[in-house]
């Protein structure tokens, strides 16, 4: 019984909730209004379109480069600015560097570290965020900060410990040696412990009180009101991992678990052509492209609410 009231009282109202954060659709008048005032008009608005528009070529013409220069005919000079020009364009590198084999192996190596991270970084974050939120014990705060404070110490204090850690263990050029040191991350636990901080109390004590477990509420009440800054830190650990070179270099040297950040400079050390490391540079950032595509929406929805909460 206490089950069938739990679905019906607590659940429905953790619905509620999750419509609340619901960003609006339609805009009061008075708000469109006074955004339209704000805006700038005449050379002022031209002026800030044209900044915007250098500022969005120079961030973008790095990436129209590597394009570019991917696809020239393989034994064609790269020349300056002769090679930015879009003629004789050919996919030629991409099927070499890909049915070498070393491509799609580095592929699969980098989504295994990535995706098998992501998961555990927001099963843990999210559980010691409920935990630092909800949860009142001795030392809760002292014990908050000391965690926070790791943030302060860099990055590469730790590496030689922790690397000596996992090969004492028998963890290098490893899966499990390349993805269990990152498997806790202070950014993540921090966001959601802020974010868990605005949920009601009295959604939890009334799960409490009609019989649900820790578990249970949890699951079913704090993971989906949760949702917009899971998919926010899911996309940022997602692109941290992606990304990462320097523990992949240290720990996963093999070439059987190597991933693309260290393939991609591997090859310029084997003096492969320019063409063919673009190439594989314009591969790895492929996934990331789709990842956002996919999350934007849910992206921006935490974004604004983490800041408006934090």
């Amino acid at each position: 019984m206490s089950d069938v009231t739990t679905s019906s009282s607590v659940l429905d109202a953790g619905q509620i909730l999750a419509e609340d954060r619901e960003p609006k659709k339609a805009r009061p008048a008075k708000l469109v209004a006074e955004r339209d005032n704000l805006a700038p008009r005449g050379w002022a608005a031209v002026v800030q379109y044209t900044i915007l528009v250098l500022a969005g070529i120079v961030s973008l013409f790095p990436f129209y480069a590597m394009l570019i220069m991917s696809l020239r005919e393989p034994g064609v000079p790269l020349t300056f600015p002769d090679s930015l020009v879009p003629k004789d364009l050919t996919f030629q590198h991409y099927a070499q560097i890909w049915n070498t084999g070393k491509m799609p192996r580095w592929l699969m190596n980098t989504a295994i570290y990535s995706f098998v991270s992501v998961f555990f970084v927001l099963l843990f974050a999210s559980m010691a965020g409920y935990g630092f939120a909800k949860k009142r014990f001795r030392g809760r705060e002292v014990l908050f900060w000391m965690f926070i404070a790791m943030v302060m110490v860099p990055y590469h204090v730790t590496l030689i410990p922790q690397f000596m850690l996992i090969s004492k263990m028998g963890g290098v050029n490893t899966y499990w040696g390349l993805i269990l040191p990152t498997l806790v991350n202070v950014q993540a636990t921090f966001l959601m412990r802020q974010f868990i901080t605005s949920i009601p109390d009295e959604l939890i004590e009334a799960a409490k009180v009609d019989g649900a477990g820790e578990a249970r509420i949890f699951f079913t009440i704090i993971i989906p009101l949760c949702k917009p800054i899971l998919a926010t830190l899911g996309l940022f650990v997602f692109l941290w991992h992606w990304n990462d070179f320097l523990w992949p270099l240290v720990v996963a040297q093999h070439p059987d678990v190597q991933v693309l950040t260290t393939g991609v400079a591997r090859m310029l050390q084997e003096n492969a052509p320019l063409s063919s490391t673009l190439a594989g540079s314009a591969i790895a950032l492929a996934p990331i492209l789709i990842a956002y595509l996919f999350a934007s929406r849910h992206f921006t929805e935490g974004a604004i609410m983490s800041g408006v909460k934090g």
